[in-house]
């Protein structure tokens, strides 16, 4: 079955992308960083040129490689490209509890992502810099409210003292995998199309370099 921890000769079952996005300045690479490194920089640079991190976990037995992308501050230009949502599964919606105006653009970020990414793609809604109490100009009510409206997961993150930001990943992975194993198992009883577990599954698995996407995934339990 293969043990909860992840080891790196272990085959990587699923490969799922997941994007930051947000205002520049609100966290995203410093989410990114405590994540994948467990590290926070004060004196973080801006983000130039597309970049992201991976980190392998185990989720219900299986290994799961997150490839977390950074917007890289192409967002201060208004250019996030479609290629950066491409294939995407996941995505973080950061915005900095401090500077009202971050959350007032989530909207727009929303769209833009809705616009570009796959129909069944796993959001979770961000308030980062949450150690920052006593300068907080976004309510917790507001976002909440905001994120059951849109269907989105939520949490204040503090990238800073760490908090919550590895729950944050593990929602949206945890989404991911539940995604991806409803659809083959809806697959698997549709009998009609014999090709429709693989159609089902592809979707939303992304194969890293050099992976074949697993056949026949969850087929196992079927008689």
């Amino acid at each position: 079955m293969g043990s909860s921890y992840v080891d790196s000769s272990q085959k990587i079952d699923y490969v799922f992308k997941v994007v930051l996005i947000g205002d520049s300045a609100v966290g995203k690479s410093q989410i990114l960083a405590r994540f994948a490194r467990d590290e926070f920089s004060l004196d973080s640079k801006a983000t130039i040129g597309v970049e992201f991190q991976t980190r392998t976990l185990s989720i219900e037995h299986k290994s799961v490689k997150a490839q977390i992308w950074d917007t890289a501050g192409q967002e201060r230009y208004r250019a996030v490209t479609s290629a950066y949502y491409r294939g995407a599964v996941g995505a973080m919606l950061v915005y900095d509890i401090t500077k009202r105006q971050t959350f007032d653009h989530i909207p727009r970020w929303l769209e833009e992502l809705r616009g570009h990414a796959d129909k069944n793609i796993v959001i979770i809604l961000l308030g980062n810099k949450n150690d920052l109490e006593d300068q907080r100009a976004v309510p917790t009510d507001d976002a909440k409210e905001f994120a059951q409206k849109e269907g989105l997961f939520f949490l204040e993150t503090s990238a800073l003292q760490s908090t919550n930001v590895e729950d944050a990943f593990m929602t949206v992975l945890t989404g991911i995998f539940n995604v991806v194993n409803k659809k083959t198992l809806v697959a698997n009883n549709d009998q009609s199309n014999g090709n429709s577990a693989s159609l089902a599954s592809k979707q939303i698995l992304v194969p890293g370099p050099g992976q074949e996407t697993p056949p026949k995934k969850g087929m196992c339990c079927s008689s």
